[in-house]
């Protein structure tokens, strides 16, 4: 294990994805959301291949056994993709990103009441300490905060922000199923695949064609989209999840660095306020995560010993 390449290449990852919903937020007004999901799908495909082409034998890498789980899986993350993207459009970087923190945490409470799983008082705890600072979180695109900001469009960007959140954690619920007969390259990939033609489908409901530099701007927000899922994938392989997931939350210094610079934007108080408190409960549930996977690991190895 090498936790400090570990965690430099979630940190990098983070900020892959930043510069993503940066360039995704600079040209959202000029272009339909199918467009510029196309773009940001097939475009990751490209480093994406390359990284399989050069990590492992490809047609072993994207070798299903799962194809309907693969899409169900992309159908869901294309929908939350969607939902995503329109809210950037609507609300600042920072607020957008940070609103799309609440996914881990309703993952929690998915997991609980569709794969089973068992969720005790600490992590049901933490998932509604989280959820208050979600709400903390939107109130300023309510207007409740500063009802001079009171704006329809923010208040529809929240909305959409929270659906994308929402999307993302069934996302993530169905990746746990396909990780059990899948590999990690055929996940991504199939997303990748998947998300592209369903973008290229928006065709038919009219594009716009992109001058020179907006189609540049697309095809770099594909490139970071597919840079960032090779480091996150990565990341893991150097490091403990427990102290890798952590560092997810980087994104938060790069939103607010992006939506300053290239937009004009600093997220409230409110907003801060609320993303250090779902902060703080994803890092406790994460934290939780590990203390019980040492449990589980010590009863196995109790138990292994007991049989001898």
């Amino acid at each position: 294990m090498q936790p400090f390449v570990g965690i430099a290449f979630r940190i990098a990852s983070a900020l892959a994805f930043t510069m993503m919903a940066t360039s995704i937020k600079y040209v959202s007004v000029r272009y339909p959301v199918g467009q510029i999901v196309f773009f940001r799908s097939f475009f990751a495909l490209i480093p994406l291949l390359v990284w399989l082409a050069w990590s492992d034998h490809i047609v072993n890498a994207l070798r299903t056994h799962n194809l309907r789980g693969h899409v169900l899986r992309s159908v869901i993350n294309a929908t939350g993709m969607i939902c995503g993207f329109m809210a950037l459009a609507y609300l600042p970087l920072s607020d957008a990103i940070a609103i799309g923190y609440a996914s881990p945490l309703i993952v929690v409470a998915l997991a609980a009441i569709i794969l089973k799983e068992t969720v005790r008082a600490y992590r049901w705890s933490a998932v509604g300490v989280g959820f208050a600072g979600v709400i903390l979180m939107v109130t300023p695109q309510f207007g409740v905060v500063s009802p001079e900001l009171a704006d329809a469009s923010r208040a529809t960007g929240a909305m959409l922000a929270i659906a994308a959140a929402f999307f993302s954690a069934i996302g993530a619920i169905q990746v746990r199923r396909l990780t059990e007969t899948e590999r990690t390259g055929a996940i991504v990939f199939y997303f990748s695949m998947i998300t592209t033609l369903i973008g290229l489908a928006s065709a038919l409901l009219g594009w716009n064609m992109p001058d020179a530099t907006d189609f540049a701007i697309l095809v770099f927000a594909g490139f970071c989209g597919g840079i960032g899922q090779i480091l996150l994938t990565q990341s893991y392989r150097y490091g403990d999840a427990s102290l890798i997931a952590p560092f997810e939350y980087t994104s938060m210094i790069w939103a607010v660095a992006f939506g300053w610079i290239v937009f004009d934007q600093l997220p409230e108080s409110a907003v801060i306020g609320g993303a250090a408190i779902v902060i703080s409960a994803g890092v406790f549930v994460i934290w939780r995560e590990h203390q019980l996977g040492i449990a589980r690991r010590n009863a196995l190895e109790i138990a292994a010993k007991r049989s001898l």
